[in-house]
């Protein structure tokens, strides 16, 4: 016979704990009350609870001092708070103290209901099994430098969270992994994981596309159609590149997140969504708030845990194991031996800068694969750009070859313009400099401003700026 599951409910109002206790007791869980952080105290010292609902305001003291002790001292116990209705900035405060989720006053029992049922199944303590092998995705997460280790152990925290998650960092460096991950380590994994790209959706669609649309609603509106919001329900919505959408889409979207329903477009009523949020984008979104091309609401809405993916160029020693992974899923789709790369090829992918990141070391190797003449993979086959060549000494620098008295590389370039004249001003120079040094970036790297910017050591926001002030748009 399985053990019955049990509850702790901290609240000064007799009603909440006379609701809260009717609806989980009709679920199947043996509950016990308190009044006050005291009493709370006594119970979790006399008692283990696989789940714990606690008020913000207690009359000895706060709520969130309970959620952190719990989080510290009473771990695999969901702890979820009761707030005020509309008070979205303290539920904020109680996810990044440690809190499951919350719940506001009055409260619903649809979404009461919901919660309890991730609770439990995130601490399934009825049957303590050995943990169940990593997902499929959790085995491409690989590396054991210092950065991975520590991305993997807060991923790990995290997705026993029902937080909102933001994901910021270089383009490539596989932020939908990281969320899928999170998604699928989480109470959610049984339901879908709707990822979206928020730059590749027409401004003019967006709402239908979030929202859903009903029949007639619009020109085209030929049926009724559910919305990412309706997908994702149950599940995970993954926000890629959410500092594309626009101003008036992203009013929406706080109202969503915040309220848990949407309003589909001709639609009079809204419909409740359950839906964790994770979101991510290589573009710096606290800045962008500051600039005002970001609601500073959403932004503090949607970023209550930060996670930090580290770009390749910062996990050191990780590089062979990636690139082995690599070859061997690549070998795998093709049907062919698992080629080996060989020590100048280690020594040069070791000396690359990586801006691409680990979408860039997955096109390199795929492109090598299909130039090696067998199954060795040398230094040449992986075509790296000439000036991370020379850094690890497969060619000498122009300079070196010319003598002490030759130009240097990028002035002997035919790309760039010819030395001033006895006539020439300098600040017209140095701008004929820049242009053709940006623009030969830019052709480098097929008009990639990412890594345009990383090969001309600068950054994306800098060569953003002397675009627009070299009219090169």
């Amino acid at each position: 016979m399985s053990e019955t599951r049990s509850a702790l409910i901290v609240d000064d109002e007799r009603d909440i704990r006379e609701l809260l206790t009717l609806t989980l007791g009709r679920m199947g869980l043996r509950i016990d009350t308190a009044a006050n952080l005291t009493e709370a105290r006594e119970q979790l010292t006399r008692n283990r609870y696989d789940l714990c609902f606690t008020d913000m305001r207690l009359p000895d003291g706060d709520g969130l001092e309970l959620v952190g002790e719990i989080s510290q001292n009473h771990p695999d116990t969901p702890v979820a708070m009761i707030t005020a209705f509309g008070n979205v900035e303290l539920a904020v405060e109680a996810l990044k103290a440690g809190a499951f989720d919350f719940v506001s006053k009055p409260v619903d029992i649809h979404v009461l209901r919901r919660l309890v049922q991730h609770a439990l199944e995130l601490n399934n303590s009825e049957r303590p099994a050995p943990p169940p092998p990593p997902p499929e995705h959790a085995n491409k997460l690989l590396g054991e430098s210092p950065a991975m280790v520590q991305l993997r152990d807060t991923i790990a925290r995290v997705a026993r969270s029902q937080a909102p998650v933001y994901i910021l960092g270089e383009s490539g460096v596989g932020k939908e992994l990281v969320a899928r991950t999170i998604h699928e380590q989480g109470a959610r994994s049984a339901g879908p994981f709707i990822p979206v790209n928020c730059g590749a959706i027409p401004a003019e669609l967006m709402e239908s596309e979030f929202f859903g649309h009903k029949k007639g609603s619009f020109t085209g509106a030929h049926a009724d159609k559910p919305g990412l919001f309706q997908a994702a329900n149950g599940g995970t919505l993954f926000l890629d590149e959410v500092a594309e959408l626009p101003l008036p889409m992203q009013v929406k979207l706080l109202r969503a997140i915040q309220e848990k329903s949407v309003r589909a477009v001709g639609a009079s009523a809204e419909v409740p969504v359950d839906v964790r949020i994770l979101s991510a984008t290589h573009k710096d979104l606290g800045e962008l708030a500051n600039d005002g091309r970001f609601r500073h609401d959403l932004y503090y809405r949607i970023n209550v845990i930060e996670l930090r993916v580290p770009p390749l160029r910062e996990r050191g020693g990780d590089l062979p194991q990636l690139a082995g992974a690599i070859l061997a899923r690549l070998a795998g789709s093709q049907g062919r031996a698992v080629p080996q790369l060989a020590a100048d090829a280690v020594a040069a992918l070791s000396s690359y800068p990586f801006p691409g990141n680990v979408r860039e070391l997955e096109n390199i190797l795929e492109r090598a694969m299909a130039m090696a003449d067998g199954e060795v993979i040398a230094a040449p086959d992986l075509h790296l750009p000439q000036a991370d060549n020379r850094r690890i000494g497969d060619s000498a620098p122009a300079a070196t070859q010319a003598g002490p008295g030759a130009a240097a590389p990028a002035a002997a370039d035919p790309g760039l313009p010819p030395g001033p004249d006895a006539n020439a001003a300098l600040p017209g120079y140095m701008e004929q400099l820049e242009r053709a040094a940006i623009q030969k970036a830019l052709e480098d790297n097929r008009w990639n401003k990412t890594k345009a910017a990383a090969q001309l050591g600068i950054t994306f926001r800098a060569l953003r700026y002397k675009l627009k002030k070299l009219d090169m748009e």
